[in-house]
């Protein structure tokens, strides 16, 4: 079965960004981001690729944007549907969505999964995360992680699956 993975990151208020950027600075979940995700597609927005330095390492990138134009600052593959680049993963395959705000809101239908990383802070922020649907969505793991000195704030894992 085809596995779309929602991961994020995102404040008790649901922040996930601000100014293209991220409002809190954690290396564990950065880790954590790595390990999910190396190996395997990834799905994001225009503003979520152009957030990032440079390419990440072992994972194929898929951008999805509106802009029938446009170049992106390194090779990746480039549509414009999520449903297109959700064609892209095969029937055993797993992909991550790994945002922004716009690119979640769509996905929350389409996804099997969700790993969330929750902030234990409510960060001021342009994007936010779509809410959580208890009827729909089933928290199955949850792993709490207390701040430290190289994590500002309270975080916890939370995996989720479609019911």
């Amino acid at each position: 079965m085809k596995q779309l993975i929602i991961i994020a990151a995102a404040g008790e208020n649901n922040a996930l960004g601000i100014n293209n950027d991220l409002p809190w600075h954690l290396p564990d979940d950065f880790k954590r981001f790595k390990a999910l995700t190396s190996g395997h597609k990834i799905i994001m927005g225009r503003k979520t690729l152009e957030s990032f330095p440079k390419a990440l390492p072992d994972r194929e990138h898929i951008v999805v944007t509106r802009d029938k134009n446009y170049v992106p600052k390194f090779p990746c593959i480039v549509l414009h549907s999520l449903e297109g680049a959700i064609a892209l993963v095969s029937e055993n395959e797993r992909a991550f969505i790994i945002g922004g705000g716009e690119i979640y809101r769509q996905s929350m239908e389409l996804a099997t999964d969700i790993e969330l990383t929750r902030i234990h802070h409510a960060s001021e922020a342009d994007t936010f995360f779509p809410e959580i649907d208890k009827d729909i969505w089933e928290l199955v793991q949850e792993e709490h992680h207390l701040k430290d000195d190289r994590h500002q704030y309270d975080f916890t894992y939370l995996t989720y699956k479609r019911k």
